[in-house]
């Protein structure tokens, strides 16, 4: 039995040497995390503006047509 307890101490010693790569690891999720929805976020935004531009031609050509039509 040569030094085979474990001390409080050393729990708290390999607690703080993983301390750095458990912030780091969480730091990367993180940003992986807001990318992504930054992504998701964008290319809903893309299909809506496209959208909302279609219907702005047709209301275009609509009022263009009713104008003609006076």
């Amino acid at each position: 039995m040569l030094n085979d307890t474990l001390f409080a101490s050393d729990g708290l010693i390999v607690f703080f040497t993983f301390w750095p790569i458990i912030i780091n690891i969480i730091f990367i999720s993180l940003g992986i995390y807001f990318v992504m929805k930054t992504l998701q976020f964008m290319n809903t935004k893309i299909k809506l503006d496209r959208e909302r531009n279609e219907k702005l031609g047709e209301l275009i050509k609509a009022a263009a047509q009713s104008k003609d039509l006076e």
